[in-house]
């Protein structure tokens, strides 16, 4: 629907509205005499007469049609303006047809003249304003649209004029008679006003008309309540003749309202629905995996475990996470692996599943799993995958692994949990060893030498053997000897004296040989009996020096005693000396007398 459409169907719409008729005087309100000024006297007056209802009402006539130079004037009471700028004059009367007069000259009229003088306040006298034309205006010459004679009733003529624009306190009206014989049997007095309406969901107050018939007056709307403005400025042109046209702007009803009361209100949406956003349309029941507990809603909140993603409006059903992945099918080449499932059970009402696939490498004599290196290359990618199939290289020989296949969906981000998925553990096949690291010499003589190595960075399984081969630096690989050993370590034997060697080692496991390490160049002494190596001698050192620290330990031992032994012995010789001398011999029989001053 374009917009001129709608202009003229809400111009049309708003065209039905009557008018509002605000009455200013009123010739039925009175209930005495009206007492209106009449020049001269002997021209209008004033009679009590019956309307259409028997209803008591006070009229005016005149009927001095015998008479020539008729001129015979009426004036009401000062009439207050409010304000307005155009009033309208409302005239019941009836007329005497003049073909029904006998007798009367050819000045006999069926008309009348309207006339108005403005004024600041009520200043007309019995002579002023003069009874003329100017400085009264005239509104127009009334003519009626039926006469009556004397065998007929009197047929009641309406006739509404306006005049404006009116700028004093107040005027009076005036009517002029040149000659008819005529009852004017009542006045009205009033002005239009657009009434107050309702449109495009926008309130516009009681508007009075124009200066002018043709004129349009500006009238400022308002959203109705529960409204936003759709289009601005919000405006109503109210006609001459009291009509609303033309609406400028529009309000729609908000978001959580919808349009009621044929559009001239916005109600809330009830309980269980909604409105995401303004506009005209109506409410609606909330999405699934939604609800709305109060009234008004905009938006429906998600039930527990649901979710709305970034992307989705806010008027989307709810949806939740996808459940893991299944039926996982590994299949194990050596270092690399291929991984396939299918797609989970519950997609979570949602049709943007993608997938992350999760590398762990085990240590068993840990009991722990952590992440992959980075040159664990899983192809196409490893996150955000939407082929149900990846291959995974670079993996260590004979290692435990697990791979976790999570499912994700645009509401995984949402969920305080992580994503559901499926495990699968695997061990990579036993492999070729990487190359031992380097070759030491340990020892050597004339005719041996004793290596040792470390172990293979990458042992790719279970170590069964070393190899070592060797071959003296001048002959070169061709005539070149091996031998196995079990550990880390070797010793060669039959080798010529103070010759050079290569020498290289490399491991082996179920599944082959490694690579050889390095070449290492070694040379066996020249001396027939070489001394031995300081390693070799550090235990003879070692214990040596030991035996000669004890033997010099237990000889002050036994110096240290002999020496206190000998002492003992002199000072036991001299006590027994001494004994002999102060001792008397005692025999039997004999008494001994003890002097006890003594």
């Amino acid at each position: 629907m374009t917009m001129d459409y709608f202009l003229l169907l809400s111009s049309f719409l708003l065209s039905a509205v009557s008018a509002v008729e605000e009455t200013l005087m009123d010739t039925k309100w009175a209930t005495t005499e009206l007492a209106w000024t009449a020049h001269p006297e002997t021209g209008w007056e004033e009679v009590s007469g019956y309307d259409d209802a028997m209803n008591p009402i006070r009229t005016y006539q005149v009927c001095n049609v015998r008479e020539l130079n008729q001129n015979n004037w009426l004036r009401s009471d000062f009439i207050p303006r409010k304000d307005v700028l155009r009033v309208y004059v409302e005239m019941k009367f009836t007329v005497r047809d003049c073909n029904s007069i006998p007798n009367i000259p050819g000045s006999c009229k069926e008309t009348f003249n309207l006339f108005y003088y403005e004024s600041d306040s009520d200043s007309a006298t019995a002579t002023s304003p003069f009874w003329m034309e100017n400085p009264y205006v005239k509104v127009d010459t009334i003519a009626p649209d039926d006469s009556f004679s004397t065998l007929e009733e009197g047929r009641v003529n309406t006739k509404v004029r306006s005049f404006g624009p009116l700028s004093k306190a107040g005027f009076y009206l005036a009517f002029q008679d040149l000659g008819a014989c005529m009852s004017l049997i009542s006045v009205r007095v009033f002005y239009k006003k657009c009434s107050t309406t309702i449109a495009n969901f926008a309130v516009f107050p009681e508007t009075a008309t124009g200066a002018e018939a043709t004129s349009l007056v500006i009238a400022p709307g308002t959203c109705v309540p529960n409204a936003v403005e759709a289009s601005v400025p919000l405006k109503l042109y109210c006609n001459g003749d009291g009509e609303w046209m033309v609406p400028v702007g529009a309000c729609t009803c908000a978001a959580g309202f919808e349009p009621a009361m044929k559009d001239t209100q916005c109600q809330a949406c009830s309980p269980g629905t909604f409105k995401s956003k303004q506009g005209e349309g109506p409410c609606f029941p909330c999405p699934p995996n939604s609800r709305a507990t109060s009234g008004a809603a905009s938006i429906c909140s998600c039930r527990n475990g649901y979710y709305r993603s970034d992307t989705d409006s806010s008027d989307s059903s709810c949806t939740t996470v996808p459940s893991a992945p299944r039926n996982v099918i590994s299949i194990v080449n050596e270092t690399s692996l291929v991984l396939e499932w299918s797609e989970p059970r519950d997609s979570g009402s949602r049709e943007d599943t993608f997938y992350n696939v999760i590398c762990k490498k085990c240590l068993p004599e840990r009991g722990m799993c952590s992440r992959c290196d980075d040159n664990v290359d899983i192809s196409p990618r490893h996150l955000g995958l939407t082929q149900r199939r990846v291959t995974v290289r670079n993996l260590q020989a004979h290692t435990q692994y697990s791979f976790e296949i999570q499912a994700v969906n645009g509401v995984s981000n949402k969920s305080p949990y992580t994503p559901q998925f499926s495990a699968v553990n695997i061990t990579t096949n036993q492999a070729a060893p990487s190359a031992v690291p380097t070759v030491h010499l340990m020892a050597a003589t004339a005719s041996t030498m004793s290596l040792s190595w470390l172990p293979p960075e990458k042992p790719n399984g279970i170590i069964l053997d070393y190899e070592i081969k060797y071959h003296e630096k001048d002959q070169g690989e061709a005539i070149a000897h091996t031998m196995t050993a079990q550990r880390s370590n070797a010793r060669i034997e039959g080798l010529k004296a103070g010759t050079p060697y290569v020498v290289q080692v490399r491991a082996r496991t179920v599944a082959g040989y490694g690579r050889y390490s390095s070449p290492a160049d070694f040379s066996t002494n020249l001396q027939t009996d070489p001394p031995k190596s300081w390693q070799e001698q550090l235990p003879l050192i070692v214990g040596s020096i030991t035996a000669i620290l004890v033997f010099i330990i237990a000889l002050v031992v036994i110096a240290i005693v002999c020496f206190r032994k000998q002492r003992n012995g002199s000072e036991s010789e001299y006590t027994e000396k001494l004994q002999q001398y102060k001792s008397p011999i005692v025999t039997p029989g004999m008494k001994v007398y003890i002097d006890p001053f003594t």
